[in-house]
């Protein structure tokens, strides 16, 4: 094993990234410190890192988002890098810069390219300039600029807050009729979610999908894309399932090298470095607009890996401490179909309401091609103060139809007791006629919605989903047991838990 670049790096995170960044930082060679929260302190990121440093109370804004305490805790553990995972202070340039001053490297971009691209508005500028192209919009500083606006650009619009994501601040409006309340709605959402109510209107692209390229950049000037993603199913404009290469684009290999160059453009014209994101809509006619850039590393990251190979965590670091990518464009494969499901801790029938609690039991489903990013255990707790996300639940195989079919599988086998989950609704797409074929848009799970959450579950999956939960009830039974009884441990141990569950 070659020398590490870092001999310790602080994850500045909680939940299955951290554990997801730990991994790789232990394969390299270096030591990992975890910050948490007081909901945090027996999180398994907590349990994972070889040092672990209090900063705060449970809300994020006193805790994870607060930049003093969590360089305090790098110079306290003597951190020589920071991973910020995504979410919290992973955009923040103010966070970069702080680290900057305390001798610690930022593992991710500049602070001038995270302003440049943090700020929609100021980021569309700049994309103009570098003749990337854009979804037609204006932005105005009164609500009858964004009415004259909207009138030139022709209805239907939408409103979208200039300084965040996340579906946060965001407004389709058919008519003139619904600007103004619209406007006033998106901007209270704006300013409670990003401190900042300034939004702007752009055409509405209908029945677009969303289709993303990752890219990395080095310090030496090399830029590559790592191809595309798919992530139109969504609830609420936040992702719930991505998949790679995209089904829209499969037999259409010069649109997606035009992608790939348009994203290479966009990350010169910021000068990029580390990985990161540029996020396109796509018209049904093929056409496609640039929406905006992650300065980060994305949620959905696992599947690009298992189809190219790379590991993103990997590269991220290297290039932090000034090494090079190690390769270019030509050098760049993929092979097969890769799937996410984001398991969630919440409740379809009731539009996608959180469900926090105690998991009582949590059994991830294993076998060929399948991968489970998690950061929760079994006792665990889902915390009502965070994202409810259990799990990145991923599959892989040669082709989408085997993809797809792996994932039904896998998500059968997935068991997590005590909380609501979105696991049945998750079933029911893969069966949908609609994301079977590959034929679908954003407005996927609106278009689907009786079906994806109103339905009675199938026979087959009661079934399925009855014998997983036996197995991994009779499991936990056996292990309490032979916690409980060491006279009882021998012949209990000696049971299988398919012969128990019977």
């Amino acid at each position: 094993m070659s020398k590490p670049c870092f001999s310790k790096v602080l994850v500045a995170n909680r939940g299955e990234i951290a554990v997801r960044v730990m991994r790789t930082l232990r394969e390299m060679g270096i030591r990992t410190v975890a910050v948490y929260s007081e909901a945090d302190r027996h999180a398994l990121h907590v349990r994972m890192a070889d040092e672990a440093v209090a900063i705060g109370p449970a809300p994020s804004a006193e805790s994870y988002l607060r930049i003093d305490r969590v360089i305090e805790a790098c110079v306290q553990t003597r951190a020589q890098a920071v991973h910020p995972g995504y979410g919290f202070l992973s955009e923040n340039p103010a966070f970069a810069r702080a680290c900057a001053e305390a001798g610690v490297v930022f593992i991710g971009p500049l602070p001038e390219t995270m302003e440049a691209m943090g700020h929609k508005t100021a980021a569309r500028e700049r994309m103009i300039a570098a003749n990337v192209p854009v979804v037609p919009g204006a932005h105005g500083s009164s609500a009858q600029e964004l009415r004259d606006a909207a009138v030139s650009l022709g209805y239907p619009v939408m409103l979208k807050a200039a300084a965040g994501g996340g579906g946060k601040g965001m407004r389709l409006v058919h008519s003139p009729s619904e600007l103004d309340e619209a406007y006033q709605r998106a901007q209270s959402e704006a300013q409670n979610a990003f401190g900042d109510a300034t939004v702007y209107v752009e055409k509405a692209i209908l029945q677009p999908r969303h289709v993303e390229i990752q890219v990395l950049a080095d310090h030496q000037g090399e830029v590559v894309h790592l191809f595309e993603r798919d992530c139109s199913v969504q609830r609420r404009h936040q992702k719930v399932i991505e998949e790679t290469p995209s089904p829209a684009l499969q037999d259409k290999p010069d649109i997606i090298a035009r992608m790939g160059e348009v994203a290479v453009n966009a990350a010169r014209a910021v000068n990029y470095r580390s990985a990161g994101t540029v996020e396109f809509l796509l018209s049904p006619s093929g056409e496609f607009y640039f929406l905006e850039m992650n300065t980060r590393l994305q949620v959905e990251h696992p599947v690009t890996e298992l189809t190219t190979g790379l590991d993103l965590v990997r590269e991220q670091v290297r290039v932090a401490a000034g090494e090079p990518l190690g390769f270019a464009q030509p050098d760049i494969e993929r092979r097969g179909h890769a799937i996410e499901c984001r398991i969630y801790a919440e409740d379809p029938s009731t539009g996608f309401l959180p469900s926090p609690g105690p998991l009582i039991t949590l059994k991830s489903p294993g076998g060929p091609g399948v991968r489970d990013d998690s950061g929760a255990y079994a006792g665990s707790e889902i915390s009502p103060f965070y994202d409810p996300l259990i799990s990145k639940l991923c599959v892989w195989a040669e082709t989408r139809e085997l993809a797809v079919a792996r994932m039904r599988r896998a998500l059968t086998e997935y068991v997590a007791g005590g909380i609501e989950t979105n696991i049945a609704f998750l079933i029911r797409v893969m069966d949908n006629p609609a994301f079977r074929s590959g034929d679908y848009t954003t407005g996927f799970i609106e278009e689907h919605k009786k079906s994806l959450t109103g339905e009675a579950v199938s026979d087959e999956m009661q079934r399925a989903l009855a014998i997983a939960a036996a197995v991994a009830c009779a499991r936990e039974d056996i292990s309490q047991s032979t916690n409980a009884s060491s006279t009882h441990a021998e012949p209990t141990s000696k049971l299988s838990p398919w012969r128990t569950a019977r």
